[in-house]
């Protein structure tokens, strides 16, 4: 049973009794590995290879197979979202505490992450997924919901487009992502720009300053206001909200465990370039960094081909 549950792990899929199937990449492959020495260290054994067919199946059929196990997992996570969500809207709903919707929220983030990391070939349900965690949230903590939300944050956008933004100096974690929100989701042709006080007028537009509208909002970071403000429904964006949270506001609450790592990058490109906006530059980057790392994780680009040995390579099997 101990194995199953690891194969069902996996995403591997059943051909017959006792043989199952993955795609051929690096990362299968390893998977397979640990789990062949499991296997033989229980006293067990299991036998790993390639193959360019199995049996009846063909390629386009252990796709399909694929993809079908993937969207029945999806479909299953969208019915416990379905009514989590129901429940969360009724008005007669008990009140829930800032922590357990947030730990409900997250729970069904991981859950999605988990379903992502082995859907293999872009199966069909992970964006309805994702929509109704973005809705779960809203509808515990009491803000607007629908179709008219995710067009009202749209027209927000369309109202800041090349604009000036400006923010405190020696930026940090919640500046530094705010920064690149604004660049990658808002306003892509945004300048930045540094002041002590908002400023009393003209068109440049300041963010994480004490009393601005983009700023920290009850229990929420800028980072996160920002989101909310416009809308933004991204599963990687959501995870990077949490790092920012945990480290800017320095309540654990998500318990992010990026943050630690990422805090110390922070300080460091803080003690590495003593001008802001090379700062600033710089933060973004990390930010692009991680996003990309993050989406990578929740949308697999399916298989990609092993290696070939380089010639005159050794054809021995290295054991550990």
């Amino acid at each position: 049973m101990r194995t199953w549950r690891r194969l069902q792990q996996l995403g591997a899929i059943a051909v017959k009794q006792a043989v199952y199937v993955l795609p051929d990449s690096p990362a299968a492959r390893e998977d397979f590995e640990w789990l062949k020495t499991e296997i033989e260290a229980a006293g067990g054994q299991a036998t790993l290879f390639t193959a360019d067919t199995v049996e009846t199946w063909s390629s386009d059929e252990l796709i399909q197979e694929f993809r079908r196990t993937r969207e029945n997992d999806y479909a299953t996570l969208c019915r416990a979202l379905d009514c989590s969500l129901a429940a969360a809207r009724r008005k007669r709903a008990p009140r829930r505490s800032r922590q357990s919707a947030l730990r409900m929220v997250e729970t069904f983030r991981q859950r999605l992450a988990a379903v992502e990391a082995i859907d293999f070939f872009a199966s069909a349900g992970r964006d309805r997924a994702a929509t109704l965690i973005g809705e779960l949230q809203q509808a515990l903590a009491g803000e607007p919901r629908g179709d008219g939300d995710r067009s009202s944050g749209q027209r927000a956008r369309d109202a800041y487009v090349a604009r000036t933004w400006v923010t405190r100096p020696r930026p940090g974690i919640d500046r530094m992502g705010s920064a690149w929100l604004i660049k990658r989701f808002i306003d892509p042709e945004a300048r930045f720009g540094f002041v002590d006080q908002p400023p009393a007028s003209g068109n440049a537009i300041p963010f994480d300053m004490f009393g601005v509208e983009f700023t920290h909002h009850g229990e929420w970071c800028t980072f996160e206001t920002l989101v909310h403000r416009f809308a933004i429904a991204d599963v990687a964006v959501n995870r990077l909200a949490s790092i920012v949270h945990d480290l800017d506001l320095k309540d654990e609450r998500f318990g992010a465990p990026e943050a630690a790592a990422m805090g110390g990058l922070v300080d460091g490109l803080q003690a590495l370039y003593p001008d802001d906006h090379v700062l600033l530059e710089q933060g973004m980057t990390l930010f692009e960094a991680l996003f990309r790392s993050f989406e990578r994780a929740s949308r697999p680009a399916g298989p990609r081909p092993l290696a070939r040995r380089r010639r005159g390579a050794s054809t021995g099997t290295a054991q550990e």
